[in-house]
Protein backbone atom coordinates (compact mmCIF):
# COMPACT_ATOMS: atom_id res chain seq x y z
CA UNK A 1 0.00 0.00 0.00
CA UNK A 2 2.75 1.85 0.89
CA UNK A 3 4.66 2.24 -2.27
CA UNK A 4 1.46 2.67 -4.05
CA UNK A 5 0.89 6.20 -2.34
CA UNK A 6 4.40 6.38 -3.46
CA UNK A 7 3.92 6.14 -6.63
CA UNK A 8 0.86 8.15 -6.97
CA UNK A 9 2.60 10.93 -5.70
CA UNK A 10 5.55 10.39 -7.41
CA UNK A 11 3.47 10.32 -10.49
CA UNK A 12 1.66 13.76 -9.71
CA UNK A 13 5.15 15.35 -8.77
CA UNK A 14 6.28 14.44 -12.18
CA UNK A 15 3.00 15.55 -14.34
CA UNK A 16 3.50 18.87 -12.24
CA UNK A 17 7.15 19.30 -13.04
CA UNK A 18 6.50 18.68 -16.71
CA UNK A 19 3.77 21.07 -17.02
CA UNK A 20 5.52 23.79 -14.89
CA UNK A 21 8.12 23.24 -17.56
CA UNK A 22 5.72 23.37 -20.11
CA UNK A 23 4.51 26.74 -19.53
CA UNK A 24 8.22 28.23 -18.93
CA UNK A 25 9.22 27.07 -22.57
CA UNK A 26 5.37 28.59 -24.02
CA UNK A 27 6.71 31.81 -21.87
CA UNK A 28 10.15 32.28 -23.21
CA UNK A 29 8.89 31.19 -26.60
CA UNK A 30 6.20 34.44 -26.17
CA UNK A 31 8.97 36.59 -25.16
CA UNK A 32 10.80 35.66 -28.09
CA UNK A 33 7.99 36.19 -31.00
CA UNK A 34 7.42 39.57 -29.20
CA UNK A 35 11.35 40.28 -29.34
CA UNK A 36 11.34 39.50 -33.13
CA UNK A 37 7.85 41.46 -34.00
CA UNK A 38 9.48 44.87 -32.12
CA UNK A 39 12.41 44.42 -34.11
CA UNK A 40 10.31 44.57 -37.17
CA UNK A 41 12.15 48.26 -38.93
CA UNK A 42 8.73 50.02 -39.41
CA UNK A 43 10.73 53.54 -40.19
CA UNK A 44 13.22 51.89 -42.37
CA UNK A 45 10.22 50.84 -44.11
CA UNK A 46 8.48 54.32 -44.92
CA UNK A 47 11.78 56.24 -45.24
CA UNK A 48 12.70 53.58 -48.11
CA UNK A 49 8.73 53.92 -49.24
CA UNK A 50 9.20 57.93 -49.19
CA UNK A 51 12.57 58.14 -50.86
CA UNK A 52 11.07 55.75 -53.79
CA UNK A 53 7.94 57.94 -54.28
CA UNK A 54 10.73 61.40 -54.63
CA UNK A 55 12.69 59.18 -56.54
CA UNK A 56 15.22 60.36 -54.26
CA UNK A 57 18.02 58.28 -51.91
CA UNK A 58 16.58 56.99 -48.68
CA UNK A 59 17.24 58.44 -45.58
CA UNK A 60 19.32 57.12 -42.83
CA UNK A 61 17.31 58.08 -39.74
CA UNK A 62 19.89 56.80 -37.43
CA UNK A 63 22.51 58.86 -39.16
CA UNK A 64 20.28 62.18 -39.68
CA UNK A 65 18.13 64.39 -37.71
CA UNK A 66 17.83 63.03 -33.54
CA UNK A 67 19.68 59.43 -34.59
CA UNK A 68 16.35 58.03 -33.65
CA UNK A 69 14.46 55.49 -36.06
CA UNK A 70 11.30 57.01 -34.44
CA UNK A 71 7.89 59.07 -35.24
CA UNK A 72 9.16 62.43 -34.55
CA UNK A 73 12.48 62.30 -36.31
CA UNK A 74 10.54 60.40 -39.77
CA UNK A 75 7.84 63.47 -38.85
CA UNK A 76 11.43 66.50 -39.22
CA UNK A 77 12.40 63.71 -41.83
CA UNK A 78 10.04 62.88 -44.28
CA UNK A 79 6.92 65.00 -43.48
CA UNK A 80 4.19 64.78 -40.97
CA UNK A 81 1.86 62.11 -43.10
CA UNK A 82 5.37 59.59 -42.63
CA UNK A 83 5.84 60.21 -39.11
CA UNK A 84 2.13 59.47 -38.42
CA UNK A 85 2.43 56.09 -40.55
CA UNK A 86 5.99 55.12 -38.41
CA UNK A 87 3.56 56.22 -35.59
CA UNK A 88 0.83 53.61 -36.10
CA UNK A 89 2.97 50.93 -37.42
CA UNK A 90 5.09 51.10 -33.82
CA UNK A 91 1.98 50.93 -32.03
CA UNK A 92 0.16 48.33 -34.08
CA UNK A 93 3.42 45.75 -33.83
CA UNK A 94 3.20 46.33 -29.55
CA UNK A 95 -0.46 45.41 -30.25
CA UNK A 96 0.60 42.44 -32.37
CA UNK A 97 3.13 41.11 -30.09
CA UNK A 98 1.17 41.44 -27.27
CA UNK A 99 -2.08 39.70 -28.56
CA UNK A 100 0.36 36.58 -30.04
CA UNK A 101 2.34 36.26 -26.68
CA UNK A 102 -0.90 35.83 -25.05
CA UNK A 103 -2.45 32.88 -27.84
CA UNK A 104 0.76 31.09 -27.19
CA UNK A 105 1.40 31.38 -23.38
CA UNK A 106 -2.08 32.27 -21.71
CA UNK A 107 -1.84 35.82 -19.29
CA UNK A 108 2.02 35.77 -18.63
CA UNK A 109 2.70 35.22 -22.09
CA UNK A 110 1.34 38.84 -22.92
CA UNK A 111 3.57 40.04 -20.65
CA UNK A 112 6.33 38.77 -21.80
CA UNK A 113 5.69 39.57 -25.15
CA UNK A 114 5.04 42.58 -24.52
CA UNK A 115 8.25 43.32 -23.03
CA UNK A 116 9.91 41.71 -25.50
CA UNK A 117 8.84 43.93 -28.53
CA UNK A 118 9.78 47.14 -26.72
CA UNK A 119 13.67 45.61 -26.02
CA UNK A 120 13.20 44.59 -29.77
CA UNK A 121 12.44 48.16 -30.91
CA UNK A 122 14.83 49.61 -29.01
CA UNK A 123 17.84 47.33 -29.33
CA UNK A 124 16.79 45.18 -32.85
CA UNK A 125 19.60 43.06 -33.30
CA UNK A 126 19.21 43.43 -37.14
CA UNK A 127 20.41 46.70 -36.58
CA UNK A 128 23.40 46.21 -33.97
CA UNK A 129 20.91 47.55 -31.40
CA UNK A 130 20.53 50.52 -32.55
CA UNK A 131 16.89 51.09 -32.16
CA UNK A 132 14.36 53.50 -31.25
CA UNK A 133 12.87 55.10 -27.85
CA UNK A 134 10.09 52.38 -27.18
CA UNK A 135 7.26 55.24 -26.91
CA UNK A 136 4.95 53.95 -29.16
CA UNK A 137 5.59 50.65 -28.97
CA UNK A 138 5.38 50.31 -25.63
CA UNK A 139 1.50 52.13 -25.74
CA UNK A 140 0.83 49.73 -28.24
CA UNK A 141 1.87 46.79 -25.53
CA UNK A 142 -0.28 48.93 -22.49
CA UNK A 143 -3.42 48.33 -24.52
CA UNK A 144 -3.24 44.68 -24.25
CA UNK A 145 -1.26 44.29 -21.07
CA UNK A 146 -2.68 46.89 -18.88
CA UNK A 147 -5.58 48.41 -20.81
CA UNK A 148 -6.81 49.36 -17.19
CA UNK A 149 -4.15 52.04 -16.73
CA UNK A 150 -3.77 53.26 -19.81
CA UNK A 151 -6.38 56.21 -19.26
CA UNK A 152 -3.82 57.52 -16.35
CA UNK A 153 -0.80 56.64 -18.56
CA UNK A 154 -2.36 59.23 -21.46
CA UNK A 155 -3.32 61.75 -19.01
CA UNK A 156 0.36 61.52 -16.99
CA UNK A 157 2.93 61.71 -19.82
CA UNK A 158 0.35 64.91 -21.52
CA UNK A 159 0.18 66.65 -18.59
CA UNK A 160 4.16 66.01 -17.53
CA UNK A 161 4.46 66.88 -21.39
CA UNK A 162 2.97 69.97 -20.86
CA UNK A 163 4.67 71.09 -17.49
CA UNK A 164 7.58 70.23 -18.75
CA UNK A 165 7.52 72.40 -21.97
CA UNK A 166 7.78 69.40 -24.09
CA UNK A 167 10.89 67.69 -22.05
CA UNK A 168 10.17 63.91 -23.33
CA UNK A 169 13.05 62.87 -21.52
CA UNK A 170 11.22 63.99 -17.96
CA UNK A 171 7.63 62.92 -18.71
CA UNK A 172 9.18 59.53 -20.08
CA UNK A 173 10.89 59.41 -16.64
CA UNK A 174 7.91 60.30 -14.29
CA UNK A 175 5.17 58.42 -16.37
CA UNK A 176 7.66 55.03 -16.06
CA UNK A 177 8.10 55.24 -12.40
CA UNK A 178 4.30 55.76 -12.39
CA UNK A 179 3.81 53.31 -14.24
CA UNK A 180 6.04 50.66 -12.58
CA UNK A 181 4.18 51.74 -9.20
CA UNK A 182 0.69 51.17 -10.80
CA UNK A 183 1.67 47.54 -12.13
CA UNK A 184 2.97 46.38 -8.58
CA UNK A 185 -0.37 48.22 -7.02
CA UNK A 186 -2.70 46.15 -9.23
CA UNK A 187 -1.00 43.36 -8.81
CA UNK A 188 -0.75 42.99 -5.17
CA UNK A 189 -3.95 44.55 -4.53
CA UNK A 190 -5.56 42.16 -7.66
CA UNK A 191 -7.57 44.88 -9.25
CA UNK A 192 -9.33 43.93 -12.44
CA UNK A 193 -7.94 44.46 -16.02
CA UNK A 194 -10.49 45.07 -18.33
CA UNK A 195 -9.77 42.84 -20.99
CA UNK A 196 -6.26 42.22 -20.60
CA UNK A 197 -4.83 39.74 -18.61
CA UNK A 198 -5.15 38.96 -14.76
CA UNK A 199 -2.41 40.87 -12.97
CA UNK A 200 -0.27 38.15 -12.17
CA UNK A 201 3.81 39.08 -11.07
CA UNK A 202 4.31 39.17 -14.73
CA UNK A 203 2.77 42.60 -14.54
CA UNK A 204 5.35 44.81 -12.64
CA UNK A 205 7.91 42.51 -14.41
CA UNK A 206 6.78 43.73 -17.42
CA UNK A 207 6.23 47.39 -16.43
CA UNK A 208 9.73 47.11 -14.79
CA UNK A 209 11.69 45.77 -18.08
CA UNK A 210 9.93 47.90 -20.34
CA UNK A 211 10.33 50.80 -18.04
CA UNK A 212 13.90 50.39 -17.76
CA UNK A 213 15.12 49.62 -21.52
CA UNK A 214 12.85 52.78 -22.60
CA UNK A 215 14.66 55.10 -19.88
CA UNK A 216 18.00 53.80 -21.15
CA UNK A 217 17.62 54.78 -24.63
CA UNK A 218 16.68 58.03 -23.40
CA UNK A 219 19.75 58.36 -21.11
CA UNK A 220 21.72 57.13 -23.89
CA UNK A 221 20.77 59.39 -26.70
CA UNK A 222 23.16 62.70 -27.53
CA UNK A 223 21.96 65.92 -26.35
CA UNK A 224 19.77 67.25 -28.70
CA UNK A 225 20.48 70.90 -30.49
CA UNK A 226 18.41 73.49 -30.28
CA UNK A 227 16.74 73.18 -33.23
CA UNK A 228 15.63 69.92 -32.55
CA UNK A 229 14.30 71.11 -29.21
CA UNK A 230 11.72 73.27 -31.02
CA UNK A 231 11.18 70.49 -33.14
CA UNK A 232 9.87 68.52 -30.33
CA UNK A 233 7.67 71.66 -28.42
CA UNK A 234 6.25 72.34 -31.23
CA UNK A 235 4.83 68.31 -32.02
CA UNK A 236 4.00 68.84 -28.52
CA UNK A 237 1.77 72.08 -29.05
CA UNK A 238 0.26 70.48 -32.39
CA UNK A 239 -0.60 67.42 -30.11
CA UNK A 240 -2.00 69.54 -27.64
CA UNK A 241 -4.05 71.71 -29.53
CA UNK A 242 -5.65 68.39 -31.14
CA UNK A 243 -6.42 66.85 -27.64
CA UNK A 244 -8.33 69.78 -26.75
Amino acid sequence: MKRLYLREFTGVASNFDDEYDRRRMRTLIAAAIGYLAGTFPTADIVARYAAGRNGEKAVDLRATGTGNPGALNAAKLLGWKYGAVVLAGDLVKGVLASLAGRAVAGDNGAYAAGSGAVIGHCAPVWSGFRGGKGLATSAGTTLICFPAYMPIDVALAAGTLMLSRGRAGTATFVASAVFIAAAVYWWRARKGNSWGPKPTVGLPLYALSSSAIIAYRFLAAPPALPEETAIEEEIVERESAVAS
